[in-house]
């Protein structure tokens, strides 16, 4: 008997005629932001719902019969499938607004967003984390805004590992395969058979499927290697997310930025935009110049008129999270695919290398290859403009071409039930205004004591997840039910009412999820206090490679299982989106301590505040932009030249002093109304101010103003004429590259020292063009006031000279050429001035482009 042979057996329910279209809802990612959508299929069967983790395709293999024969006799719940069906079908019916349509035409422009992982929900697992979520959230606000859209990335059969932690606090990776037939997608075909594409790799192709999803108004393109045409290695290609060693990486991207172009091209769109969402999809630039050089374009000319019409966005200014690969690795990958499309080597390699050195970048592929970039936060702006500086080497950092749009995330998919729920009630219009910062001053006429109590039954709804959770993971682990006991005290007892203080995202060291563990001793006495308990709750995974944040997980693990903090330091395993909606809606703080300036932006906070939640965080990434003073609590982050074990020291100090004199006592300042209203206001004052300027509508509205559209108007400028700009801008670049090296300058004319206030003074200065002629330089004084060191420096003022009459007409012969203009001083007392040259073109997308310049 225990040798028997077991065969699995599906019996699938037929679904009644009056419930056909539930079939239609699970095949559209529509339902991973639509609370409404979820509801119907938990109704049918609340613990199947649960058991699929939330997948409502694969739920319609398992449900019982019964169960679907019920419903479709239940009056109450047949009333509810139609209304959301409305609702549904009114959201597919609406049109794309003005702020849409004057900016981007539906008719022709098209934006393309590659990316190696998009995060929608729990059920269909192809994402990591934040990266991820920042991808399914872009596409899902794109659906909503009705932007012209596409996202092209890959599936994995077993996606990111699962989670769990043993009872040493030992993290152990698992894989799960994952069944197309399962999850919301769909084989792409043309002409009766299913879509492929294939990738020169060395000594033979490597081919791939093509999936669709459905997500609302846009569609997702998914690439998948496991098929039969391939060798068994190369359908492993696409199995894990971040899996495998660097071969499987740069296999995985080329699949991504080669095959994807080419899933386009097979389907005859034709985007506007290209938005490379960090670098893993840099090699579709490769793929594009293929595309325009088979039209007759240099290889140069066609860099130009794509790079005029890509942007790029760069996530992380950790070292670690860019790809960069040995050179004999990129040339071997790469030399099929390269003989087959006339691409030499060294041209593309260096595109990719950084710093000349002897390795290739994908992110400074993704930069060179695309004339549009930006960070993700404000302060992140300012750093990848100094850490990809040596793109633009003789720039100011401050002046190059790096960008920045703060991320946001999806109200709709992150804000809980009940909140919407009583925004429908205070305010109906609130899904049409998230970008509207005064209509949000609503949330102060919400009476306390009702936020206070959507706030408790979230928090409750919170505190049993997590006993759960607990029990099944101590279950498993063979820990005793005393130790289940006395770690879920303080969340079984809400008249309690203990405040609870959530910490989940990377297990990465720069994160520093034990700073709050600096001092145990005094932590120890504020958790612990018996009239002011408090809760903390970790939650996270490290990557499988990464020893030192796995660690940190056996570090909270043990310190979690000591008798003194049990019940105060809680650690939970599998932490996904199901998890993360449960947590951001039910803790009171939501803390955040990386090591500035290393959060890029960050996201799960501005998730918390949509809740109430109030966040006390470092103040990095986007809480530099989004804290008030009122809003949340803030650690400033000591300087980075100073020793990094002397600033996890004082910032450990500060965030112990904001908890135990500041937070704790404003949570359990309650009076007899039974809660803080200072809480509540301060709670409000959150939530009010973070909506609508955090939210991924604003953010994608930003990229159609500063990048989408104008890149659009770029690319149609680029090939007008059959490609006359493009081949124009890459000859002319090729000459100043050839001539640069011997631009200088020198002075003309003396400047004054002194002059009145409403007196002009006279600039003059000599330029060696080296050959170059008057017409491809600007020549540019920077007047910047004298900084006092107690206000921010205003400037500088940009003023143009002009040229005059060169020494020797004939630029070829090497003569200078005088450039000279008369200013007023901007600025009373005090000022200075700078003089430098850079190259110019009116075909250049960015008037530092080219990162050539030269100082007097």
């Amino acid at each position: 008997m225990h040798n028997a042979t077991e065969f699995k057996l599906e019996a699938r329910p037929t679904i009644p005629e009056a419930l056909t279209r539930l079939d239609e809802l699970a095949n559209d990612l529509f339902y991973s932001w639509d609370h409404g959508v979820r509801s119907l299929f938990a109704r049918i069967d609340l613990r199947l719902w649960q058991k699929v983790a939330h997948n409502p395709k694969l739920f319609l293999r398992r449900v019982a019969q019964n169960r679907l024969e019920e419903a479709a006799e239940d009056r109450a719940f047949l009333s509810e499938y139609r209304r959301i069906l409305s609702s549904y079908d009114a959201y597919l019916d609406a049109e794309p607004g003005p702020e849409v349509t004057t900016r981007l035409d539906p008719d022709t422009a098209l934006v393309a967003y590659f990316c190696a992982e998009f995060g929608f929900h729990e059920s269909f697992p192809i994402y990591s984390g934040g990266l991820g979520i920042l991808a399914g959230d872009h596409c899902k606000a794109a659906s909503d805004l009705g932007l012209p859209f596409v996202a092209v990335g890959l599936l994995y059969q077993q996606g990111y590992f699962i989670q769990t932690i043993d009872a040493q606090g030992q993290q152990i990776a698992r894989y799960q395969s994952h069944y197309s037939h399962e999850l919301p997608i769909s084989l792409v075909e043309q002409e009766g058979e299913p879509l492929r594409v294939s990738v020169p790799f060395p000594g033979r192709l490597v081919h791939a499927r093509v999936w669709e999803a459905r997500v609302g108004h846009i569609r997702l393109y998914l690439l998948d290697t496991h098929v039969e045409e391939n060798t068994v290695g190369d359908r492993e290609l696409t199995l894990q997310l971040y899996g495998g060693d660097e071969t499987t990486r740069i296999s995985q991207e080329m699949v991504l930025g080669i095959g994807g172009a080419r899933v386009l091209s097979a389907l005859g769109l034709c985007p506007t935009v290209w938005h490379i969402n960090e670098g893993h999809a840099a090699f579709l630039i490769l793929e594009r110049c293929r595309q325009a050089m088979a039209d007759g374009l240099s290889f140069e000319a066609a860099l130009e008129l794509n790079a005029g019409a890509t942007l790029f966005t760069t996530h992380t200014p950790v070292p670690a999270g860019h790809d960069i690969f040995p050179r004999a690795l990129v040339q071997h990958h790469l030399a099929a695919y390269l003989a087959e499309t006339g691409l030499e080597f060294e041209s593309v390699f260096q595109l990719g290398s950084k710093s000349s050195g002897d390795s290739f970048n994908m992110t400074s592929l993704g930069l060179r290859g695309s004339r549009f970039h930006n960070g993700v936060s404000r302060i992140h702006g300012g750093v990848a403009s100094g850490m990809e500086g040596d793109i633009w080497p003789q720039v100011p950092a401050r002046e190059n071409p790096m960008g920045f749009i703060t991320n946001g995330v999806h109200v709709p998919t992150f804000l809980a039930p009940e909140w919407s729920s009583l925004f429908d009630i205070q305010a109906p219009t609130w899904k049409s205004e998230l970008r509207n910062t005064e209509f949000w001053e609503f949330i102060d006429r919400i009476p306390d004591y009702h936020y206070w109590s959507v706030h408790k039954a979230l928090k409750q709804q919170m505190g049993d997840y997590i006993v759960r959770c607990l029990k099944r993971q101590h279950r498993r682990n063979g820990t005793g039910h005393s130790v289940t006991e006395r770690m879920t005290r303080q969340l079984v007892s809400p008249e309690k009412d203990t405040m609870v203080i959530g910490f989940a995202r990377r297990f990465a060291t720069y994160k520093r999820a034990t700073l709050i563990f600096s001092d145990l001793d005094r932590l120890e006495r504020l958790l612990t206090d018996p009239e002011r308990p408090v809760v903390l709750v970790f939650a996270g995974k490290a990557h499988p490679k990464d020893k030192p944040g796995q660690q940190l997980i056996r570090v909270i693990h043990d310190l979690s299982m000591q008798p003194a903090l049990m019940g105060h330091v809680i650690l939970l395993e599998d932490y996904d989106q199901a998890m993360a909606r449960r947590l951001l809606s039910g803790v009171d703080v939501w803390l955040n301590t990386p090591e500035y300036p290393k959060e890029a932006s960050g996201t799960s906070g501005e998730k918390a505040a949509l809740n109430g939640a109030l966040n006390l965080s470092v103040l990095d990434g986007w809480w530099g932009e989004g804290y008030n003073g009122k809003n949340g609590w803030a650690i400033n982050p000591r300087s980075t030249e100073l020793d990094l074990e002397f600033r996890n020291q004082e910032e450990a100090r500060d965030l112990l002093d904001l908890i135990e004199f500041e937070i704790v006592p404003l949570y359990y300042n309650r009076a007899s109304q039974g809660y803080s209203k200072g809480w509540v206001q301060r709670s409000k004052a959150s939530m009010k101010t973070i909506t609508p300027r955090f939210n991924s509508q604003r953010m994608v509205m930003d990229y159609v103003e500063r990048y989408y559209r104008p890149a659009t108007m770029q690319g149609i400028k680029l090939a007008a004429d059959s490609s006359r700009l493009a081949i124009e801008l890459a000859e002319w670049k090729q000459r100043v590259r050839q001539d640069w090296a011997g631009v200088s300058l020198s002075v003309n004319q003396c400047v004054a020292a002194t002059c009145l206030h409403d007196e002009e003074i006279s600039l003059s200065v000599n330029v060696q063009l080296n050959g170059l002629w008057p017409e491809d330089v600007r020549v540019e004084c920077l007047v910047t006031a004298e900084c006092t060191g107690t206000h921010d420096c205003p400037g500088p003022d940009r003023f143009l000279l002009q040229h005059n009459t060169a020494t020797n007409t004939d630029a070829d012969t090497g003569g200078t050429t005088v450039f000279s203009t008369r200013i007023l001083p901007p600025y009373p007392g005090l000022q200075s001035l700078r003089i430098r040259v850079y190259p110019y073109h009116q075909g250049l997308t960015h008037p530092l482009e080219m990162g050539a310049m030269v100082w007097l």
